[in-house]
């Protein structure tokens, strides 16, 4: 099995053309921005990477794009996750074939598995496309509404799924975070998947974190990194309470992904448009955006 990840793990947009289609284009510049931030790899076609609102043929292709930008110090971890488990698994064997480091799975938001023994089946059929690669299963309740234990989870799954390596944990229940890190001796990878706690995640065991604003913050969650390392915890906190306020910023204009995808055009990552039923970020709310965002002292951003 591969070394657990450690550090910031970004999860992308996907760059979208004006007429909808997807723009693979862009991924070679964008792939070098966060190269150049220090992150150790991305999470595609995940929550962030509206990777369910795009059809199977377009997720091979984004898939393939990043691919090629990998090195050994930045990994493409491929989200395969539908509704359909005997499609996620092709979408599992592509990854494989193409060269991915991993894949990971969320659960069917359609017909929710009501035990914890049917996620594991569903997640085992999906792991099975790609048998030589690590498995992350991916826990995100308040997207797919599965709100299973995912302690009874990791019990399970390493019978059925050979390749299991671990959960990307996007839950603010860090009672079973923690529980899940210290299973099994430590065993399993405990991806961290909330960017505003992450001090909290960090303080109960986690060591490598996945998040949407990585792609236009990373320096700052690095910091925070390297603070809470040193036992620099009173700066770490500081740190992580501008993440936070910078944070509500983005709520308050449509939230992290909306506003995200417009704040990496003004980096000179222009992502494009969402995929319905996402709403467009309201263009006419930009400046104030910015004057809020510079209000809290957010790095360097130029007006486009």
């Amino acid at each position: 099995m591969q070394n657990k990840i450690t550090g910031l793990i970004a999860a992308p947009f996907t760059p979208m053309n004006r007429d909808g289609s997807v723009n693979l284009n862009m991924i070679p510049p964008y792939a070098n921005k966060l190269k150049n931030d220090g992150l150790k790899g991305v999470f595609i076609c995940g929550t962030t990477g509206e990777g369910m609102l795009m059809t199977g043929e377009e997720r091979k292709n984004v898939a393939e794009r990043w691919i090629a930008e990998q090195s050994d110090d930045f990994n493409v971890i491929v989200h395969v996750g539908t509704t359909s488990a005997k499609q996620s698994n092709e979408l599992a064997q592509h990854a494989q074939s193409a060269g991915a480091y991993a894949v990971g799975c969320m659960g069917p938001a359609f017909l929710q598995p009501a035990r914890v023994e049917e996620l594991v089946g569903f997640s085992a059929e999906v792991a099975a496309g790609s048998p030589q690669l690590p498995f992350y299963y991916y826990h995100i309740p308040n997207v797919s509404g599965i709100r299973l234990s995912m302690s009874e989870f990791i019990k399970q799954a390493p019978r059925k799924i050979p390749n299991f390596a671990g959960i990307k944990f996007t839950d603010n229940n860090f009672m079973e975070m923690q529980q899940c890190i210290n299973q099994d001796g430590g065993k399993w990878d405990i991806l961290h998947g909330y960017d505003e706690l992450l001090l909290a995640g960090l303080a109960f065991g986690a060591k490598g974190a996945v998040g949407s604003t990585y792609n236009f913050m990373a320096p700052l969650y690095s910091d925070i990194i390297s603070d809470f390392i040193k036992g620099n915890i009173e700066a770490a906190r500081q740190k992580q309470l501008k993440s936070v306020k910078i944070i509500t910023i983005l709520n308050q204009y449509g939230g992290a992904i909306v506003v995200g995808k417009r704040l990496m055009k003004t980096l000179g990552i222009d992502c494009g448009n969402f995929r319905l039923p996402v709403s467009e970020f309201n263009e006419d709310s930009y400046e104030q955006l910015i004057n809020d965002l510079n209000s809290e002292e957010f790095f360097e951003i130029r007006n486009t």
